[in-house]
């Protein structure tokens, strides 16, 4: 038996290091599996098998040191789905030991051994193998990470379990452990299937092993729908900016405009790719009658700048090079209906819009505003992203139903005129940000509009909520607004930390739905 080293991370100055194994390295690699295995009754290596593990690939062989002393080693190589998502042997997969199967065309990741010094477990080594793996996945762009693994505790329950399968079930769900598969479970591994005469000499295991497989979140796999991409490669950072809105008297259309003109220079200069206005902010149109009007003319004095409205928010959204989200718009429709709406320009010259699903009931006094039955994500540059006007961020069935259809970014305009009604909203869109997994923006109104009724008086913190996970802002806001002034506030964003978040972070909630229990149909997208 090859002599166990002593543990030296208790001495001054000792600490971990994880590197690539060099060709330096393969007595040491030898020695370590020789202590392992010896007293599990299996065969180690010899030096020509990790002489050529380390040749054919040399990025996925891993060590780890304390000090001159080599605790720990990870082999892995890369090879095609079709041959390692099917059953097969240690020897086949592997050309015995040598990684001679390595395919530098292959679109998985194969872990061939980890292998640990029993004198250093307790520090995590296995763990801080298995990120590197993952790590080195990620970083050639592979799908996933694939192997098959030991059972030791096997052959000592099986017949208490009745089955391989039966075992595999019981350790999935949590009634017995297993030392190795309760580790790779937890390590976010799924169970394939069982590989009968896997390792020959494996008597713990009877010769049997979990097919086991970690599917990178960065990638999408077979049966997932890719994001759009409309030509151009998706970005690492969206940048969003939100404004807080001053609602002021204007004296004409052209003065409107060269208010939010401003805005939109402005955010533009900061290169962002998303500016998103208050809810109703056209309102401040009304204040050129120069008188309060009932709330039929109002509508009827908006449904009147619709058309240029639309025509500017589009050549400003060409011209400045950003997707604007123009808060909201009441409109009547085509049917004689009026609802509040969502007019998104997008800065390839499309032009979506999203109806306020739940008018509130002040907006159904004043104007008689409906409800639209439409909730769509809208494909952008920058991935999917979706609105929710105000007071439907309140019901989390439509955040949910968005999420669905894969948005990523929700942006909520809002309109509140006092704290209690703002922070309705705000806590609201905090929850949707949490339980979504998505980022939220919120853009507000602040300032009066004298004479326009139903805009009395008006509050607003806009602000740029994240989910609440270790990837994101320390309190879940990636930005705020000191309340009640006008200004401007940027966040960075990264689609990316939100794949990550769904489906590897602390807590995973769109995963972990039970959809045994419940659903969310949605009946709408017919208006009436």
């Amino acid at each position: 038996m090859a002599k166990r080293e002593a543990n030296k991370l208790g001495q001054p100055g000792a600490h971990l290091t994880v590197r690539n194994a060099t060709l330096a390295d393969v007595p040491a690699i030898v020695a370590l599996a020789d202590r392992v295995y010896t007293p599990l009754k299996m065969e180690g290596y010899n030096s020509a098998a990790i002489v050529g593990q380390i040749n054919n690939f040399r990025q996925g062989q891993i060590v780890v040191m304390v000090g001159d002393v080599l605790v720990g080693y990870c082999a892995t190589f890369r090879i095609s789905g079709d041959v390692a998502l099917k059953p097969h042997s240690w020897n086949e997969i592997t050309g015995n030991g040598f990684a001679s199967r390595h395919d530098i065309h292959g679109d998985w990741l194969y872990g061939m051994e980890v292998c640990i010094d029993n004198a250093y477990r307790g520090y995590r080594i296995g763990q801080r193998l298995y990120n590197e793996r993952k790590k080195l996945c990620q970083s050639l762009g592979l799908k996933g990470v694939v192997f098959a693994g030991r059972m030791p505790n096997l052959a000592k329950r099986l017949k208490r379990v009745g089955s391989v399968e039966n075992y595999i079930d019981q350790v999935v769900h949590k009634k017995i452990k297993d030392p190795v598969l309760s580790f790779q479970l937890r390590n976010g591994f799924e169970v394939l299937g069982v590989i009968p005469n896997y390792l020959d000499d494996d008597e713990q295991s009877l010769n049997y092993a979990a097919h086991l497989v970690w599917y990178n979140p960065k990638v999408p796999q077979e049966d997932e729908k890719p994001v759009k991409k409309y030509g151009v490669r998706m970005p690492d950072v969206v940048r969003i900016a939100t404004v807080q809105y001053m609602q002021r008297r204007v004296t004409s259309f052209g003065e409107f405009l060269k208010y939010i003109e401003y805005f939109v220079d402005v955010v533009a200069d900061y290169k962002s790719d998303f500016v998103v206005f208050p809810e109703l902010f056209t309102l401040q149109l009304l204040s050129i009658e120069d008188q309060e009007l009932s709330p039929f003319e109002s509508i009827e004095a908006l449904t009147k700048y619709t058309p240029r409205l639309k025509e500017a928010f589009r050549t400003m959204a060409l011209s400045y090079n950003v997707n604007i989200v123009a808060g909201s718009h009441p409109t009547r429709v085509e049917n004689g209906r009026i609802e509040n709406i969502s007019y998104i320009f997008l800065r390839d010259g499309r032009v979506f819009e999203q109806p306020k699903i739940h008018p509130t009931p002040n907006e159904r006094y004043w104007w008689d505003i409906e409800g639209g039955s439409d909730l769509t994500a809208i494909d952008t540059d920058c991935g999917p992203i979706g609105v929710l006007i105000c007071y439907d961020s309140e019901f989390p069935e439509l955040g949910r139903h968005l999420a669905d259809q894969g948005v990523q970014i929700l942006f909520v305009p809002f309109c509140t005129d006092e704290r209690q009604s703002y922070l309705r909203v705000r806590y609201c869109c905090q929850a949707r940000a949490v339980e979504n997994q998505m980022y939220v923006v919120m853009s507000g109104n602040v300032g009066n509009l004298p004479g326009v009724s139903n805009m009395d008086i008006q509050y607003a913190q806009s602000c740029i909520l994240t989910p609440c996970d270790f990837p994101f802002a320390r309190d879940g806001i990636a930005a705020d607004t000191t309340p009640n002034v006008e200004t401007v506030a940027f966040a960075d964003l990264r689609p990316e930390s939100l794949i990550m978040a769904r489906n590897s972070g602390t807590v995973q909630n769109l995963k972990d739905r039970r959809h045994d229990l419940y659903r969310m149909r949605w009946r709408g997208n017919t208006k009436t």
